[in-house]
């Protein structure tokens, strides 16, 4: 996962993921109140109180069980989907906003279904054959931002 990231100029807040044996990203636009709940997990903050996701990581541990990964299933008329899947084997559907921010709080691995990433995936074009770095790859999806619309993705 690469971070969150607000796409201007609609303010929409957007979720970058990249491959990780390759060079796809995958861009996933969220709701405000669920990239901040992705970003503080991301940056290790602890409310005071706890959100929504805090809470189901509480409730899952409280009754025994574990997520063991979540992944991004679908996209169907520009909307994605995801599942939660636990170690017992038990599935539970989701929005992807709140599977990610789930899998950064629990540890479990976040996975793309290979269609969803060959119908939405891009690459984001290296300037080199340079090892790129977490900085540089965020100021390369940041100007890719610059030129894209919600709209690209829904075709």
């Amino acid at each position: 996962m690469v971070g969150v990231r607000v796409e201007m100029p609609s303010n929409n807040p957007i979720v970058l993921l990249r491959e990780r044996d390759g060079d796809r990203y995958l861009p996933i636009w969220v709701g405000a109140v669920e990239a901040t709940a992705i970003a503080y997990a991301q940056q290790g903050i602890v409310p005071p109180r706890p959100l929504t996701h805090d809470l189901m990581t509480d409730i899952i541990g409280a009754l025994g069980g574990r997520v063991a990964e979540v992944r991004i299933t679908a996209l169907e008329d520009g909307v994605f989907y995801a599942v939660v899947t636990f170690v017992d084997g038990t599935e539970v559907g989701a929005r992807p906003s709140d599977a990610i921010a789930l899998a950064l709080r629990t540890g479990a691995p976040i996975r793309g279904a290979e269609a969803v990433l060959d119908a939405a995936g891009i690459e984001l074009p290296a300037e080199d054959d340079e090892p790129v770095s977490a900085e540089d790859e965020v100021q390369q999806f940041r100007e890719f931002l610059d030129h894209v619309s919600p709209e690209d993705f829904g075709q």
